[in-house]
């Protein structure tokens, strides 16, 4: 587990679940990602103009300017590759923790992101299971947040009401039944914080006792 990550549960709170993506799955993803098929008709047809400028009568006169321009213009390319590349730095990055009160994240591939959200912030629970998901016999688990909080990014007023998510894992079934009961009981009480409902609950307060 990333000692990082941990010091961001609380005391009080009990990991119910650790884990990270599966290697495969996630590598695969990173690599045939919807940037792909661009990537590869921008250098194709990059590659097309390169031959041709080569093979005219001129191509010592244009390849002073031909080459640094070309390297420059198949940037897009090179951000693929780049990303591909640097998949498996990602993953190593990569981690989940659930607890009794919230969910916890690590990613990123040069700077690392820290996420959490707690139980009493998410308001629906979803199962996804993509292509390779199916392939590799992983799924997703994706929550959203019940609250719009503001946030800075860059000097800038953003949204932070995305949720959060646990992807690629292998015990999907079981996180997504556990993540979705947590979810239910404690924005349950969150919502409802009167003793109407089951007597042992009091308030917001009240420690998780499923």
């Amino acid at each position: 587990m990333d000692s990082d990550l941990t010091l961001l549960i609380g005391k009080d709170e009990k990991i119910l679940y650790a884990g990270k993506p599966d290697k495969r799955c996630f590598i695969f993803e990173c690599i045939f990602n919807p940037l792909l098929p661009f990537a590869i008709v921008w250098g194709l047809i990059d590659l097309f103009f390169i031959g041709a400028a080569f093979s005219s009568d001129k191509a010592n006169e244009t390849a002073l300017f031909i080459v640094p321009f070309m390297a420059l213009h198949l940037l897009p390319v090179w951000i693929y590759l780049g990303g591909a590349l640097l998949s498996f730095k990602h993953y190593r990055n990569k981690a989940y923790v659930v607890t009794d009160k919230g969910i916890y994240t690590s990613g990123g591939i040069f700077a690392r992101t820290y996420k959490s959200k707690p139980f009493a912030e998410l308001s629906h629970v979803d199962l996804h299971r993509g292509i390779f998901d199916q392939w590799f016999g992983v799924g997703d688990i994706i929550t959203t947040s019940a609250q719009s909080n503001p946030a800075t990014l860059n000097g800038r007023r953003t949204s932070a009401n995305a949720g959060i998510s646990i992807d690629s894992i292998a015990d999907y079934a079981e996180v997504y039944k556990l993540v979705k009961k947590l979810q239910e009981d404690i924005y349950t009480d969150v919502m409802y914080p009167n003793d109407l409902r089951p007597k042992e609950n009091h308030g917001y307060k009240t420690r998780y006792r499923g």
